[in-house]
């Protein structure tokens, strides 16, 4: 499996995060072109890979998430509980034949990522 995936998870809630925007772009001449965005699902993950595998090149990918429309959604978190508003994770793909997987971890004052299988 090859190609760019990726998924929400409310770490404070313990659970995956439906309705999150996600843009996902690539740096093209030290410019940022927004590629396509998409929406988590129930499950917290997109539908279909960002980037599927017979599409993916090596270069820098961007992936914006806005779970700033979640937070202040959600019961029991306040306006000043929220530290990060939209995260963005910036990343190489140096070998467009392996599989990453770009999870976002969030709570209302930490985001985490890293690079899962």
């Amino acid at each position: 499996m090859a190609g760019i995936t990726t998924h929400v998870l409310d770490t404070d809630r313990g659970r995956p995060v439906a309705g999150v925007r996600i843009d996902f772009s690539v740096l093209e001449n030290g410019q940022w072109r927004l590629v396509k965005s998409v929406v988590t699902n129930a499950d917290g993950r997109t539908d279909a890979p960002i980037l599927p595998a017979d599409k993916a090149e090596t270069g820098q990918y961007q992936l914006e998430f806005f779970v700033d429309q979640y937070f202040q959604g959600r019961a029991g978190t306040a306006e000043a509980d929220i530290f990060i508003d939209n995260p963005v994770v910036r990343f190489a793909v140096f070998d467009a034949k392996q599989h990453y997987h770009v999870p976002m971890l969030c709570a209302p004052s930490s985001f985490t990522t890293y690079r899962g299988s």
